[in-house]
Protein backbone atom coordinates (compact mmCIF):
# COMPACT_ATOMS: atom_id res chain seq x y z
CA UNK A 1 0.00 0.00 0.00
CA UNK A 2 1.33 3.50 -0.73
CA UNK A 3 0.38 5.59 2.60
CA UNK A 4 1.26 8.87 2.67
CA UNK A 5 0.77 11.50 5.28
CA UNK A 6 0.73 15.10 5.60
CA UNK A 7 0.83 17.01 8.88
CA UNK A 8 -0.23 20.25 8.22
CA UNK A 9 -1.73 20.75 12.07
CA UNK A 10 1.04 22.16 13.93
CA UNK A 11 -0.02 19.40 16.38
CA UNK A 12 2.20 16.33 16.85
CA UNK A 13 0.85 12.83 15.36
CA UNK A 14 2.11 9.48 15.63
CA UNK A 15 1.77 9.54 11.74
CA UNK A 16 3.04 5.89 11.81
CA UNK A 17 0.53 4.63 14.05
CA UNK A 18 -1.90 5.78 12.08
CA UNK A 19 0.04 4.49 8.53
CA UNK A 20 0.17 1.44 10.37
CA UNK A 21 -4.33 1.35 11.31
CA UNK A 22 -4.63 2.57 7.62
CA UNK A 23 -2.44 -0.57 6.18
CA UNK A 24 -3.97 -2.72 8.54
CA UNK A 25 -7.80 -1.76 7.82
CA UNK A 26 -7.29 -1.63 4.18
CA UNK A 27 -6.04 -5.48 4.00
CA UNK A 28 -8.95 -6.34 6.36
CA UNK A 29 -11.24 -4.73 3.78
CA UNK A 30 -9.46 -6.61 0.94
CA UNK A 31 -8.03 -4.10 -0.95
CA UNK A 32 -5.13 -3.80 -3.43
CA UNK A 33 -1.56 -3.69 -2.19
CA UNK A 34 -0.47 -1.30 -5.00
CA UNK A 35 -4.15 0.88 -3.33
CA UNK A 36 -3.18 4.35 -2.79
CA UNK A 37 -4.38 6.66 0.05
CA UNK A 38 -3.65 10.29 1.47
CA UNK A 39 -3.95 11.36 5.37
CA UNK A 40 -4.07 14.79 5.35
CA UNK A 41 -3.50 16.37 9.14
CA UNK A 42 -4.84 20.01 9.08
CA UNK A 43 -5.71 22.82 12.15
CA UNK A 44 -9.14 24.07 12.92
CA UNK A 45 -9.44 27.14 10.57
CA UNK A 46 -8.07 25.06 7.69
CA UNK A 47 -10.62 22.20 8.39
CA UNK A 48 -13.35 25.06 8.83
CA UNK A 49 -12.72 25.88 4.78
CA UNK A 50 -12.66 22.52 3.92
CA UNK A 51 -16.08 21.56 5.84
CA UNK A 52 -17.76 24.61 4.71
CA UNK A 53 -16.92 24.71 1.19
CA UNK A 54 -17.70 20.98 0.55
CA UNK A 55 -20.19 20.20 3.04
CA UNK A 56 -21.85 23.27 3.56
CA UNK A 57 -20.95 23.25 7.17
CA UNK A 58 -19.69 25.84 9.23
CA UNK A 59 -16.95 25.13 11.71
CA UNK A 60 -14.43 22.66 11.83
CA UNK A 61 -15.76 19.03 11.89
CA UNK A 62 -13.71 15.88 12.88
CA UNK A 63 -12.96 13.77 9.54
CA UNK A 64 -13.39 14.28 5.86
CA UNK A 65 -13.42 12.12 3.05
CA UNK A 66 -12.80 12.52 -0.51
CA UNK A 67 -12.97 9.76 -2.59
CA UNK A 68 -11.21 9.39 -5.83
CA UNK A 69 -11.61 6.15 -7.97
CA UNK A 70 -14.85 4.07 -7.05
CA UNK A 71 -13.10 1.31 -5.35
CA UNK A 72 -15.47 -1.41 -3.27
CA UNK A 73 -13.83 -4.05 -1.43
CA UNK A 74 -14.19 -7.72 -2.80
CA UNK A 75 -16.97 -8.85 0.06
CA UNK A 76 -18.71 -5.53 0.46
CA UNK A 77 -16.93 -5.97 4.27
CA UNK A 78 -13.85 -7.89 5.89
CA UNK A 79 -12.14 -9.96 3.84
CA UNK A 80 -13.52 -13.49 3.43
CA UNK A 81 -10.74 -16.40 3.59
CA UNK A 82 -10.85 -17.18 -0.48
CA UNK A 83 -11.33 -13.70 -1.98
CA UNK A 84 -8.53 -11.99 -3.75
CA UNK A 85 -7.74 -8.47 -3.59
CA UNK A 86 -9.81 -5.36 -5.21
CA UNK A 87 -7.86 -4.03 -8.27
CA UNK A 88 -5.72 -0.88 -7.22
CA UNK A 89 -6.88 2.46 -7.15
CA UNK A 90 -6.06 5.78 -5.70
CA UNK A 91 -8.57 5.40 -2.86
CA UNK A 92 -8.75 9.42 -2.36
CA UNK A 93 -7.80 11.37 1.18
CA UNK A 94 -8.90 11.26 4.44
CA UNK A 95 -8.23 14.60 6.22
CA UNK A 96 -8.21 14.63 10.26
CA UNK A 97 -8.44 17.73 12.29
CA UNK A 98 -6.51 16.56 15.69
CA UNK A 99 -7.96 19.47 17.66
CA UNK A 100 -11.34 18.48 17.37
CA UNK A 101 -10.28 14.73 17.85
CA UNK A 102 -8.67 16.32 20.99
CA UNK A 103 -12.00 17.72 22.16
CA UNK A 104 -13.90 14.23 21.31
CA UNK A 105 -11.34 11.80 23.36
CA UNK A 106 -11.65 13.82 26.14
CA UNK A 107 -15.64 13.75 26.27
CA UNK A 108 -15.16 9.88 25.09
CA UNK A 109 -13.02 9.01 28.48
CA UNK A 110 -9.92 7.45 25.80
CA UNK A 111 -6.48 9.42 23.92
CA UNK A 112 -6.26 11.50 21.33
CA UNK A 113 -4.56 8.89 19.46
CA UNK A 114 -7.26 6.40 19.88
CA UNK A 115 -9.91 8.95 18.47
CA UNK A 116 -7.83 9.72 15.51
CA UNK A 117 -7.30 6.14 15.22
CA UNK A 118 -11.43 6.24 15.24
CA UNK A 119 -11.38 8.72 12.83
CA UNK A 120 -9.20 7.56 10.35
CA UNK A 121 -10.78 3.83 10.11
CA UNK A 122 -13.95 5.79 9.69
CA UNK A 123 -12.54 7.82 6.54
CA UNK A 124 -11.64 5.23 5.21
CA UNK A 125 -14.65 3.27 5.42
CA UNK A 126 -16.40 6.37 4.07
CA UNK A 127 -13.86 6.32 0.84
CA UNK A 128 -14.49 2.71 0.45
CA UNK A 129 -18.25 3.45 -0.48
CA UNK A 130 -19.92 3.26 3.20
CA UNK A 131 -21.90 5.59 4.67
CA UNK A 132 -24.49 6.09 7.79
CA UNK A 133 -27.26 8.26 6.56
CA UNK A 134 -29.80 5.37 7.81
CA UNK A 135 -30.29 3.13 10.31
CA UNK A 136 -28.97 -0.05 8.17
CA UNK A 137 -26.06 1.77 7.24
CA UNK A 138 -25.45 3.16 10.48
CA UNK A 139 -25.07 -0.15 11.92
CA UNK A 140 -23.60 -1.70 9.31
CA UNK A 141 -20.76 0.71 9.26
CA UNK A 142 -20.02 1.92 12.78
CA UNK A 143 -20.51 -2.28 13.64
CA UNK A 144 -17.75 -2.64 10.91
CA UNK A 145 -15.42 -0.11 12.44
CA UNK A 146 -15.72 -1.09 15.93
CA UNK A 147 -14.09 -4.34 14.67
CA UNK A 148 -11.49 -3.13 12.19
CA UNK A 149 -10.63 -1.28 15.32
CA UNK A 150 -10.82 -4.25 17.42
CA UNK A 151 -8.38 -6.23 15.80
CA UNK A 152 -5.99 -3.64 14.99
CA UNK A 153 -5.37 -3.26 18.74
CA UNK A 154 -5.28 -6.74 19.09
CA UNK A 155 -2.05 -6.43 16.31
CA UNK A 156 -0.86 -3.71 18.35
CA UNK A 157 -0.76 -5.71 21.75
CA UNK A 158 0.83 -8.42 19.67
CA UNK A 159 3.71 -5.86 19.09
Amino acid sequence: MSIEVANESGVEIDEAALVALAGHVLDEMGIHPLAELSILIVDEPAMAALNEQWMGESGPTDVLAFPMDELRPNSGGARKEGDGPADPALLGDVVLCPQVAARQAAEAGHSAQEELELLCTHGILHLLGYDHAEPEEHAEMFGLQAELLESWRGVRRER
